[in-house]
């Protein structure tokens, strides 16, 4: 189900919402598609939205909730991304950050096979 709520979070002098999947990114990213809504909007688990969107939101079948309640229903469905558990980006990037010397190492270690006795 695709949920938003009103626009109430100011940014860039916008009031914008949030629209969120309780069920799926494919199916968000299929919603945001018909309203419009450009993909680098998406930010990890959500698409922010500018308000002259939000009615159309509505009238393309989004259920409004108020903020509080579509963040619980976001955690509850299990694709919440936090900001703090997202993967580290590179400088002026979008994509995540190459794994560092050690991590790419400690990578290989945890896939080799155990050394013979």
């Amino acid at each position: 189900m695709i949920l938003v709520d009103e626009p109430l979070w100011p940014a860039r002098g916008h009031l914008w919402s949030h629209l969120v999947s309780d069920l799926s990114y494919a199916e968000l990213h299929v919603f945001a598609e018909m309203l419009g809504a450009p993909r680098r909007a998406f930010d990890r688990d959500h698409y922010d939205i500018p308000a002259h969107r939000f009615r159309s939101a509505l009238w393309l079948g989004a259920t409004l909730l108020p903020s509080r309640d579509l963040a619980a229903r976001l955690r509850a469905s299990g694709l919440r991304r936090p900001k703090h558990l997202h993967a580290a980006r590179a400088p002026g990037s979008r994509a995540p950050a190459a794994p560092t010397a050690p991590a790419a190492a400690a990578d290989d270690r945890s896939t080799a096979a155990p050394a013979a006795p």
